[in-house]
């Protein structure tokens, strides 16, 4: 019999976040279990519920309950926040204290967390999923630390325990771990080296609350394979020149004193391994990971204003006939507007939505970053689509500036210029916030700092960069026009690959940048189609495989592709046995260069899946429809023949 539900209140005082929407695989894949996220507007960290705290990390960045009915609850502030050491974080309680709900945690700097760490989006999860009879999240949108109910657990019924006690595992643990080593968990510890290319691959090693992370000589020595068949690995990714394998929270760190003295491997500082596996990234690394953290969290404003656009588009093109919607039903007409206004709103005003994002980034005023993108594209400016005439017209309005003519020009739909413009308002917002008295930094930090950065903005950031990204797009039609087949080829072929690098969220400011500039872009119904090939792919596998668990990921998987999400398919079933993935890079290379020719334009970014072709120009479905009939067969095909072949010998 299942023991009572309880509550487990959110921790923080913010947004909340789904855990798949989390930019770290351990947390987005569940690896280490399941629950929610919050996106904090402070820096105070409660007890979720009554029980006792049976970690904090040394660094401070995380922290692990256990209930009395032995749900587990872990609270990880912010993400790669490990390699902060403890700056910034401080700590009010020990292992082993008993706490109620709502009593302080942890307390940590916000300002410096979003400045230095990855993220201060804070995962809280339920790390014995397993042993739960029922559990539910919550549907609101925003916590209150200490009376938001974030999720709700049941335990399933555990015979022999007295009420109120929290459950002692630690006895047949220890008796499972020991059982092949006198050093617990000192087998897994060897399996795991042995696996990650044993101890001459390994350059340096030391551990986070969830994760051992490894800097490697040679990732190509990892053998995935036996990693996935080791009951203690709950997952393994490579990211930031360092190759992590998920463990779990209060296993960890047993794991890697048994590794230690196991192995002989020597302990190193999070510092260390960071500087072995190369982790001061490049420019072009560093560039990738900014636009993919302040382009994540507006995908779904993008991507709903994308979805709506395609309705739209149905409404007023003559798709099924020789005259629109609207204009055989004239009744239509203002519902097409109003949809219209509200599916172009996001895009109309996307220097706001791209400040909002980017100043929280660098660490500023979110808040600041909106007006600044607002003020971008204030109705007073004349829109860049129409300035270049007016230059030629003789008519371009411009401020004089004591002598120096300053264009009132608008950045609509432009990308770069609210990118650099935020990156500037966010660094004179901190130097001022370090520098300015309490007293008056309502009076001086946002002022000045919106005021400095809105001239510079108007007089040099907005001009230069307006002029790169009109030669980025200028020199990328001009790559597609001249030589449509090898571009779309190689963009289909390179699209999947650039997802496991992080690098296709370059081309998502590429193509918010084309349609800013040109109305459509010929990128997104290439990317739309790869995620189609994925899922084709990973259904064959569902088909051929024998083995159940497999069957289950790859159908979820699937589905998930087609919709628009591939990483479960990508990284749980197809890159794992390669010829799937390889099978539909080669359908999308082939329906991507079939597209190109075909001059295939999409005017909006939505979901890149099936229901991708409601973004698509309504002239240009049928030649989109037969893409997605080669990267549904093809993939699909090719993967079925060999999968038949290979799985069915084993």
């Amino acid at each position: 019999m299942a023991n009572d539900i309880m509550d487990i209140l959110s921790p923080l005082t913010g947004k909340i976040i789904q855990l798949e929407d989390v930019p770290d695989p351990t947390f987005a894949q569940k690896m280490m279990g399941d629950g929610l996220a919050v996106e904090p507007v402070d820096g105070k960290v409660l007890s979720p519920v009554d029980g006792q705290i049976v970690q904090v990390f040394p660094t401070k960045h995380a922290v692990g309950l256990q209930t009395a009915s032995g749900v587990e609850v872990l609270i990880h502030i912010g993400l790669e926040t490990v390699a902060l050491d403890g700056e910034g974080f401080e700590a009010h309680v020990s292992q082993g204290d008993q706490v109620k709900a709502g009593d302080p945690l942890i307390t940590f700097d916000l300002d410096f967390i979003k400045e230095k760490a990855a993220s201060h989006i804070t995962p809280v999860i339920i790390t014995n999923g397993d042993a739960l009879e029922s559990f539910e999240k919550t549907k609101e949108t925003d916590a209150s630390a200490g009376n938001t109910v974030l999720l709700k657990a049941g335990m399933k019924g555990v015979e022999g325990s007295e009420e109120g006690q929290v459950p002692d595992q630690t006895e047949d643990m220890e008796t499972d771990k020991s059982s092949v080593s006198d050093t617990p968990y000192g087998q897994e510890a060897k399996d795991i080296v042995a696996a990650v290319g044993g101890l001459d691959n390994i350059n340096a090693a030391t551990h986070c609350v969830t994760r051992l992370r490894f800097a490697l000589n040679d990732e190509d020595k990892v053998n995935q394979e036996a990693l996935e068949n080791l009951d203690l690995v709950k997952g393994s990714f490579a990211a930031n020149g360092q190759f992590q394998v998920v463990i779990g929270q209060g296993t960890v760190d047993k794991v890697y004193k048994a590794m230690v003295d196991e192995t002989g491997i020597s302990e190193a500082s999070k510092e260390e391994v960071k500087e072995a596996g190369g982790n001061k990234q490049n420019i072009l690394q560093r560039g990738v990971k900014v636009l993919a953290d302040i382009f994540i969290p507006i995908l779904p404003a993008i991507v709903t204003a994308g979805l709506l656009l395609g309705l739209n588009n149905i409404l007023v093109n003559p798709l099924f006939s020789d005259q629109p919607i609207v204009e055989m039903y004239p009744q239509w007409a203002g519902m097409a507007e109003m949809i219209n206004i509200i599916a172009n709103t996001a895009f109309t005003f996307l220097p706001a939505l791209i400040g909002w994002s980017a100043v929280n980034r660098f660490g500023g005023n979110p808040l600041l970053g909106i007006v600044l993108g607002l003020i971008l594209v204030h109705p007073a400016l004349m829109p860049a689509s129409e300035y270049a005439q007016a230059v030629v017209d003789g008519t371009a309005p411009t401020w004089n500036l004591f002598g120096l003519e300053v264009s009132q020009m608008g950045y609509q739909g432009q990308v770069l210029p609210v990118l650099v413009a935020a990156w500037v308002l966010s660094k004179i917002e901190i130097w001022l916030r370090k520098r300015v008295i309490d007293s008056l930094q309502l009076l001086v930090v946002a002022p000045v700092a919106l005021l400095v950065t809105g001239f510079l903005a108007f007089i040099i950031i907005g001009p230069v960069t307006f002029t790169v990204g009109e030669w980025i797009t200028g020199g990328i039609v001009t790559v597609f026009q001249t030589f449509p087949l090898v571009g779309g080829l190689l963009y289909g072929a390179l699209y999947a690959p650039l997802v496991i690098t992080g690098m296709h969220h370059t081309f998502l400011a590429v193509d918010l940048q084309l349609i800013g500039s040109t109305g459509t872009t010929f990128l997104w119904p290439i990317v739309a189609l790869s995620n189609i090939a994925q899922g084709a792919a990973v259904f064959a596998m569902m088909l051929v495989a024998r083995e159940e668990k497999l069957k289950g990921l790859a159908g979820t998987a699937g589905v998930s592709a087609f919709l628009g999400v591939t990483e479960p398919a990508m990284f749980g079933v197809n890159i794992r046995f390669k010829y799937p993935f390889i099978a539909a890079l080669i359908g999308t290379a082939i329906a991507g260069a079939f597209i190109t020719i075909q001059g295939v334009q999409a005017t909006s970014i939505g979901i890149g899946g099936l229901p991708a072709f409601l973004s698509i120009v309504g002239e240009n479905w049928v030649s989109f429809f037969i893409g997605m009939a080669i990267v549904l067969v093809v993939p699909f095909v090719i993967t079925y023949l060999i999968a038949k072949r290979k799985l069915n010998t084993h």
